[in-house]
């Protein structure tokens, strides 16, 4: 018979006696031992964590084809068209190079939209063709009209259902028109990011090119914030176009459709049918002037003008008949 053990803790006459059993000194052992492995697994764990090297930070980056406020201020744009080139070099086709042009207008421009295809040219299907054949497809007056909006402080912006991999040959086509010696001012080219032959069934065959010019209107549209409404008029052939003009704020008073005779008509007066060279005429009238231009053809228009030159001179007075009648 194993007696138990007694244990006496204390200082001077205070003292306590306390029994422990022998099993349990077995079972502190092994817990006390459990703790110094458990305690040994940690420092090591721990070692291992402090030893091992740290992670590797990964940036990842998002495809995006707008740029940021900063990546704009780096380019240094100027007011006005900014050439630029965009390259891409690859290890089997080599260096690819892009040439485009950034647009740089004012929050509060008044812009002009123009179609291409029957607006400028006569119609859709031969618009596409015989330019590329050198045949004048243009409808006359049109030259005129649109460098006399744009010397009255006007900003045009040309948007069509072409396919993008006809920008080339469109935007040489803008640069083609030349109306003796009155060329159509400069202005961003829009076309839909498609296959020739998609965005050519869409325009010509289907008829809906108001898909792509609703998206493209307004997301240009949000670019002028706070302005809501920088679309001052535009120009179409198509009821879709007048429909896409509205969608994107457009005042129906300012938005002008042409027939394949080149008959202009106003939309909120359908019965009342001008032409290109007819609107050049009153041009004052519809788009008044915002600022004039240093290249304009009458710099001093408010001293030079059909009023000033037509009108009837005053009849000269002599200083006599000036006190005769303040007498």
């Amino acid at each position: 018979m194993v007696e138990p053990e007694i244990e006496q803790i204390g200082s001077g006459q205070d003292t306590r006696q306390q029994s422990v059993h022998p099993g349990s000194r077995l079972n502190d052992e092994s817990s006390s031992s459990d703790e110094d492995v458990r305690m040994i697994n940690q420092n090591c764990s721990a070692g291992q964590q402090d030893h091992s090297p740290p992670a590797l930070s990964y940036v990842s980056y998002v495809k995006s084809l707008r740029l940021s406020s900063d990546q704009l201020k780096s380019l240094q744009l100027k007011e006005g068209p900014n050439d630029v080139v965009f390259s891409v070099t690859t290890q089997y086709q080599g260096t690819c190079r892009c040439e485009g042009t950034i647009y740089l207008w004012n929050w509060n421009d008044k812009i002009v939209i123009s179609d291409i295809d029957g607006t400028i040219t006569r119609s859709d299907a031969l618009g596409h063709i015989l330019p590329t054949l050198g045949k004048d497809w243009t409808h006359q007056g049109i030259a005129k009209l649109y460098h006399k909006v744009s010397q009255n402080g006007y900003k045009f912006l040309y948007c069509s259902a072409r396919a993008i991999g006809m920008a080339h040959m469109t935007r040489g086509y803008l640069h083609w028109v030349n109306e003796k010696g009155t060329v159509l001012p400069k202005g961003p080219l829009l076309l839909c990011p498609s296959s020739v032959f998609s965005a050519l069934h869409r325009e010509v065959i289907e008829k809906k090119p108001e898909k792509f010019k609703i998206q493209c209107l307004t997301d240009i549209r949000n670019l002028f914030y706070p302005n809501k409404e920088p679309f001052y008029a535009a120009f179409g052939n198509r009821s879709n176009d007048v429909y896409s003009y509205k969608q994107v704020g457009v005042p129906i008073n300012r938005i002008f459709t042409v027939n394949p005779k080149g008959e202009l008509i106003q939309e909120h007066a359908k019965t009342n049918v001008s032409s290109y060279v007819r609107l050049s005429e009153i041009v004052d009238h519809v788009f008044p002037l915002l600022k004039r231009e240093h290249s304009s053809d009458f710099p001093c228009s408010d001293t030079y003008s059909q009023f000033t030159f037509w009108r009837q001179q005053l009849p000269t007075m002599e200083n006599q008949d000036l006190k005769v009648s303040q007498d």
